[in-house]
């Protein structure tokens, strides 16, 4: 079997694999004309929750990728999918440390958003959250001693950027609270095999039909490891080729980006 040839369903990450901040990498746009010629199915798939699917879809549209919400998975909506099966015993108060768009994502499931940490609150929920405020850390700090159900959208340790920048992500405001108050989420987003379940089954396509195309180990690879699924490593995002030497998560292929994928077909 050729895993790459025989693949039914591309799930493309985005941050550090289609783009780099505001800039695609170069040759995406060829390399998606080639997949719709060969009739190879596509979703973008992204642990960045500070946007929604709108959102995306917009950004890759003024990047010149022709793309509907509907081939667009987000992490935050995942999360809320995932909180909405739990909320089925009446739970629905929800404080979230993220953006305006995570909230909505949110609101659009049906949750209740709580402010107040003396609220009845049901669930934490933490975002890459880029409207960040101390008081929102301190909220979330007390809101885990006092027991509330903690979840966050992704582990990323950082959101690649062009040039080789990078900004803090949301698991970087994990490990904050996890110093403050030893306590770990319950993680939805990428590397939860929950990811994968979730787009089998919305699109119809059996998981050794699937490849993750993705920059990072600790995610993309993994979360494709873990769900048995073909993982595609790309060296245009967070991972170099060095650190492959002594990494304990290996992937079933390593390309220096993405475009290459239309060579293998």
């Amino acid at each position: 079997m050729d895993k790459i040839k025989d693949t039914k369903l591309f799930i493309f990450d985005m941050d550090g694999t289609i783009y780099l901040g505001d800039n695609l990498i170069e040759g995406v746009l060829d390399f998606i004309a080639k997949l719709k010629k060969e009739n190879k199915q596509y979703i973008f798939l992204t642990n960045n929750s500070s946007k929604n699917s709108k959102d995306y879809k917009e950004k890759l549209n003024k990047l010149g990728i022709q793309a509907i919400t509907d081939d667009i998975v987000n992490a935050g909506e995942v999360t809320a999918d995932y909180l909405k099966g739990i909320k089925a015993n009446g739970e629905d108060n929800v404080y979230v440390v993220g953006t305006p768009s995570l909230e909505k994502v949110f609101e659009d499931y049906g949750f209740n958003l709580i402010k107040d940490r003396d609220k009845n609150v049901d669930f934490l929920l933490i975002g890459f959250d880029t409207t960040l405020t101390y008081k929102k850390l301190w909220d979330a700090h007390y809101l885990i001693n006092q027991g509330v159900k903690y979840y966050a959208t992704n582990p990323d340790k950082v959101c690649p950027l062009e040039g080789g920048r990078s900004m803090p992500d949301c698991g970087s405001i994990i490990n904050l609270l996890k110093t403050s108050t030893g306590q770990e989420p319950v993680v939805v987003g990428k590397p939860s095999k929950l990811m994968v379940n979730y787009i089998s089954n919305k699109y119809s396509i059996d998981k050794d039909k699937i490849s993750m195309v993705g920059d990072r180990l600790y995610t993309d690879i993994k979360m494709a490891n873990q769900s048995g699924i073909n993982s595609i490593l790309v060296l245009s995002g967070e991972t170099k080729q060095e650190d492959l030497k002594c990494a304990q998560i290996q992937p079933d292929f390593v390309l220096d980006s993405v475009v290459e994928i239309g060579n293998m077909f």
